[in-house]
């Protein structure tokens, strides 16, 4: 199966532009990100390679594997990730409706304590589907 890039139907600058949580986290992960490049570590940038290459097109479209992403990500409870997940399902032309359904896959999996937050994503998804 052939992989590739997805496209993308949101820019990263329309999403800080809509969203002010996304863009402290797209802001801080970039600036925290240059600390792990200059640490030069082989076992990171193979695993950063395994995750970039997850979310290419191929026999799942990348939309769905990011709404994937965000089921594990708020079943592990981990805010950084479903922020990620959130910000490149939106990017890929996921609904708010559609992340909504994965977050409630997520909280049936994880059960109430994927409560605190599903509050936190419902706060980036208002402002990310805004008008």
């Amino acid at each position: 199966m052939e992989r590739k890039e997805p496209v993308f139907v949101h820019s990263e600058k329309e999403v800080c532009d809509k969203s002010g949580i996304a863009r402290k986290f797209i802001e801080t992960r970039a600036r925290l990100n240059v600390n792990v490049d200059a640490a030069d570590n082989f076992l990171v940038k193979r695993f950063y390679n395994i995750d970039h290459n997850t979310y290419l097109e191929g026999a799942l479209p990348a939309k769905t594997k990011e709404l994937m992403g965000l089921v594990a990500s708020a079943s592990l409870r981990c805010d950084d990730c479903i922020h990620y997940h959130i910000i490149q399902s939106y990017r890929l032309g996921a609904s708010r409706a559609e992340q909504e359904e994965a977050i409630n896959v997520a909280l049936v999996v994880g059960g109430s304590i994927v409560i605190p937050h599903l509050r936190r994503a419902y706060e980036l998804l208002s402002e990310l589907y805004a008008g």
